[in-house]
């Protein structure tokens, strides 16, 4: 089964080289795609915080991963299947990140920890409610703690 999904939007930034830190000062506005009324964005400044789902394009089809691996191929860390890490090598290449809401214009948002770099498409932007955060602790392993140190300098 294969499903054909359009970009709704697209991100702009200063980062055109696909790495795996130092995402914490990258500001991106997400400009919707062409085709999309700005009415797609009424409302959603009344939220703080939006959950991103974009599509790792540059990521080559060669390059996806479907065994086990060593996060960012460093042997420090154990091996671990793609579905528990983050990595952008995924069958899919989809990312999911939360980003904080800057502001709202007429066709575009400003965000704040976005890791996609410029002309990422963007699949589909959602608010985050409280509801549908984790109930009880989060919880990870120590080897991934470590893995992140950088991610958001």
């Amino acid at each position: 089964m294969h499903y054909s999904i359009k970009p709704v939007a697209f991100v702009r930034n200063t980062r055109s080289a696909v790495e795996d830190d130092y995402w914490g000062t990258v500001l991106s506005t997400i400009e919707l795609a062409e085709d999309l009324h700005e009415e797609a964005l009424a409302g959603i400044g009344d939220f703080s915080h939006l959950d991103i789902i974009f599509y790792f394009d540059q990521v080559a089809d060669e390059k996806i991963q479907y065994e086990a691996r060593h996060p960012r191929n460093n042997d420090q860390y154990p091996k671990v299947g793609i579905f528990a890490q983050r990595g952008k090598n995924r069958p899919n290449k989809l990312g999911l990140t939360t980003v904080t809401l800057r502001e709202v214009k007429k066709r575009s948002l400003l965000v704040s920890g976005l890791d996609a770099v410029d002309g990422t498409p963007i699949i589909d932007i959602k608010p985050v409610m409280a509801e549908f955060l984790p109930k009880g602790k989060v919880t990870q392993p120590e080897w991934s703690i470590k893995l992140m140190e950088n991610y958001w300098s």
